[in-house]
């Protein structure tokens, strides 16, 4: 049969597909030479650029000094005769708007001449400043439709770079995106305000600490990315994952993740030679990836890079998505970066592993070898603790999306409930301060394996825990509760201004109680930390986060359980959250309201058409399959009774089948009533897709799932789950 053909055409070609290879070549190019190979990067700068204006552009990325107009028309035609040196014709500022994607509008360098010849342009104008549309991105009524002006803004501290395509290449500036009234319309705008609200409270704190030195505090961030792969052929035969990118329907093939052989397995060679070119063009662009590996589910996997600062490893997280969907393509796959693409098994997500840092190389959030006695360290660490307590329904905001909400709470994700793991050895010190005073630190013995040939492997302090949504590793902090489609610069911005506020009463008690010189920094630290640890002590929680009894204590606690998108997004317009952010300059009460109006609107559209996807699939897909095969099984009874056979059985499977085909007509039909129907504001509409829809799109599933299982598989319409999640 034609369905049948199409499906079995694919496995067939798939497994006779070999591997993409030649497109890299380390023997031809030393990792050195293709490293940062296409960005305009500090070494370039210092290359090209003369000395003073070299020096001016690092004051600007180094301290944020102000960058005049001759400095930039220097920095813009270096940029220009290094680009075009790379095959460059146009060059565009790149940013993030609201979508939670990157936009791009291309121009050209050339500029004709009256005499009919052309000349190559690029001003210091030109890279500062960009015009695009503003009123075609989402704005949460900062722009109205007649309000188009917005600006792109030259970010410094975030190198340009060139972007190949397969007939020639674009000069790429990162940049803000701002509307003509100033108000932030993108991701990093925000994210390089809360940097800078942290560095200046972390300073008072050093200063009080007697580090006079140190000129700049920030974040570094490094975001393990997970991801599935299937073969393009299964993607395009799935018009859910087409528009939707999940599979709205599915029944669960006869073995998923079970025998637990999946991860860290040895990777399919095509999938092997897809991770290396990815990683190849990632290099190019500066992006220091570090690790690959399968990840728990069948076709999932990981790429991860090492640390670097917040708004770059934003920046760079963006490339890996999109370098991870554009290589794909070359190798006859589909990257599937959905939180949740397949129900029954691991979703995706991306841990984002975070840690303060000052410009002389210092992490804030070292501990050392004897932790109960570094109280700097222990100021920094109690100043994050108390922000997560104090702030958890913000950063629980901050991963709200119609894909989460099917990842967390579920066995690879944390649950929405934000807690702290600390550890055996933290937790013990932090007890100790409370009681009264720190003495020691818990030590870890090697690790005895019993092999005389191998040496004693040194124990971490502590053990790690895999269910805490918010994680001490050793010297930073993951908030692992970030999915895998979402740009980490909203959880980032949350994180840096909360524990801004934390440094900021932290560095103004402890300024008052040594002012006049009666009492010591060190009385003033032991007199403060332990008011702070019983604070935030409710928030620490070391056992197992998916525990039943976990969730009854943590209510107790009082902490926050925010299951889904619609009960957390209204937090964006509370009083304590307004008073927040604009105390400390990173988002103003009419941006709030935007990005509240934004994530509903998004949270709300995402569910209706997955909904008008899935009625669409039923209504012309899935139901009709099961009337060709309800008319082979009615037949087939015909026969036999016309033979003289009776099969009470073949009348239960029919009759089984027609009841599952009727719940699904009319759950389907249900469903577009409910999709016909309107709200009169966007929280109430919101809530109905989550309240209403979301449970008549289940109830479709259920039964276009139990038609999975009883249909001829040569009348099935769509790849399986077995075929897509197995079939490489």
């Amino acid at each position: 049969m034609p369905n049948r053909s199409v499906r079995h055409e694919a496995i067939q070609a798939i497994s006779a597909t070999q591997p993409v290879g030649g497109r890299v070549c380390y023997t031809d190019e030393s990792i050195r030479e293709i490293y940062c190979e296409h960005v305009f990067n500090d070494t370039v700068q210092r290359q090209r650029l003369p000395k003073t204006i070299y020096k001016a552009l690092q004051k600007t990325i180094t301290i944020g000094a102000e960058l005049d107009a001759d400095i930039a028309d220097a920095v813009a035609t270096a940029m220009r005769d290094w680009a075009i040196e790379h095959g460059a014709t146009h060059f565009t500022h790149w940013f993030q708007p609201m979508t939670g994607l990157t936009a791009e509008k291309h121009d050209s360098f050339v500029q004709p001449l009256p005499d009919g010849d052309v000349l190559a342009q690029f001003s210091g104008k030109e890279l500062v400043r960009g015009e695009p549309d503003a009123s075609s991105f989402p704005s949460g009524g900062l722009r109205a439709t007649f309000e188009a002006r917005g600006y792109t803004a030259w970010d410094p501290s975030s190198p340009a770079f060139i972007l190949e395509n397969p007939n020639g290449a674009t000069l790429v500036i990162p940049t803000m995106f701002l509307s003509w009234t100033g108000e932030a319309l993108d991701k990093k705008t925000p994210l390089l305000r809360s940097m800078e609200a942290l560095s200046t409270q972390a300073l008072r704190v050093l200063r009080l600490f007697g580090n006079n030195t140190a000129q700049r505090v920030f974040t570094t961030v490094g975001a393990e990315q997970e991801y599935f792969l299937v073969d393009r052929r299964f993607y395009f035969n799935r018009p859910d994952l087409v528009n939707c990118g999940r599979t709205v329907f599915g029944a669960q093939p006869p073995k998923g993740q079970e025998l637990d052989d999946q991860y860290f397995g040895a990777i399919h060679e095509r999938v092997l030679a897809y991770m290396a070119e990815v990683e190849y063009e990632l290099l190019r662009l500066g992006v220091p990836i570090k690790t690959r590996h399968n990840e728990v589910a069948p076709s999932q996997f990981e790429i991860a890079p090492t640390f670097e600062t917040a708004n770059l490893a934003t920046d760079h997280q963006m490339l890996i998505m999109e370098t991870l969907k554009k290589v794909a393509g070359r190798h006859g796959l589909a990257c599937l970066l959905h939180e949740k693409p397949f129900a029954g098994i691991n979703g995706s997500g991306k841990h984002n592993n975070w840690a303060v840092c000052t410009d002389e190389g210092e992490n804030l959030l070292e501990p050392g070898e004897t932790p109960h006695a570094n109280a700097q360290f222990l100021v920094f660490c109690a100043a994050v603790c108390r922000a997560v307590h104090k702030y958890a329904g913000l950063l629980r905001l901050t991963v709200t999306g119609a894909g989460n909400d099917h990842r967390l709470g579920a066995n690879e994700a944390p649950p929405a409930i934000i807690s702290i793991f600390l550890g055996e050895q933290l937790s013990d010190v932090f007890s100790q301060i409370e009681k009264g005073q720190a003495k020691r630190s818990k030590k870890a013995d090697a690790i005895k394996i019993g092999i005389s040939m191998l040496p004693k492997l040194p124990r971490d302090a502590g053990d790690r825990n895999r269910t805490s949504p918010f994680a001490f590793t050793g010297n930073k902090f993951e908030f692992r509760a970030v999915g895998s489609s979402q740009s980490v610069a909203g959880p980032n911005t949350v994180l840096n201004t909360i524990v801004a506020e934390s440094l900021d009463v932290i560095a103004t008690e402890l300024d008052k109680a040594t002012k006049g010189g009666t009492t010591s920094l060190n009385e003033a630290v032991q007199e403060l930390l332990p008011r702070l640890i019983a604070e935030f002590k409710p928030v620490l929680f070391d056992g197992d986060n998916y525990s039943e009894q976990w969730h009854a204590e943590a209510e107790k606690r009082g902490l926050p359980n925010l299951r889904s998108t619609v009960d957390a997004v209204p937090l964006a317009t509370s009083k304590e959250s307004i008073a927040l952010f604009k105390t400390y300059g990173v988002y103003s009460k009419r941006e709030l309201q935007s990005r509240q109006e934004i994530l509903l609107e998004n949270y709300a559209l995402n569910i209706t058409i997955e909904a008008k996807t899935a009625s669409l699939m039923a209504r012309t897909m899935f139901v009709p399959a099961a009337y060709k095969y309800q008319s082979v099984l009615a037949e087939a009874i015909r026969y036999a009774r016309e033979l003289g056979v009776e099969s009470p059985e073949q009348m239960e499977t029919l009759k089984d089948l027609v009841s599952e085909m009727s719940g699904a007509t009319t759950a389907y039909k249900d469903l577009d009533q409910l999709l016909a129907e309107e709200d009169d504001d966007i929280l109430k509409h919101a809530k109905r897709m989550h309240g209403k829809v979301l449970g008549k799109m289940l109830e479709l599933r259920n039964h276009v799932d139990a038609l999975e299982r009883m249909v001829d598989d040569e009348i099935w319409p769509v790849p399986t789950y077995r075929e897509m999640l197995f079939v490489r």
